[in-house]
């Protein structure tokens, strides 16, 4: 697991190498945009079915259901069993309502 030991007794790891994607997830309270970072040969799919407690997003906006306000931060931990759906940005589509007659 551990790679290397410097003399004064650090630990250094592997790099796990990620690309991050934008998303939208939907929680039970909040709406939230930002990015979700996966292993290049992963689909976010895989990423979701980590065993952790918590799914890591950054370039986080936050946005509140009753009134509207947006919150920002570099970095949100979400708990995974608050997500009630989770949107891939690349995957989003404007859809053109039809006219109502």
């Amino acid at each position: 697991m551990f790679n290397q030991f410097e003399e004064k007794g650090k630990i250094f790891s592997n790099v796990i190498t990620k690309k991050p994607i934008k998303v939208h997830i939907q929680t039970t309270t909040h709406m939230i945009s930002g990015k979700v970072h996966i292993r290049p040969d992963d689909r976010l799919k895989d990423e979701l079915n980590q065993t952790e407690s918590f799914l890591a997003v950054t370039d986080a906006i936050i946005y509140e259901h009753t009134d509207k306000s947006q919150y920002f931060c570099s970095f949100l931990a979400v708990n995974r069993s608050q997500i009630v759906w989770i949107l891939q940005d690349s995957e989003m589509k404007k859809m053109d309502m039809p006219e109502e007659k």
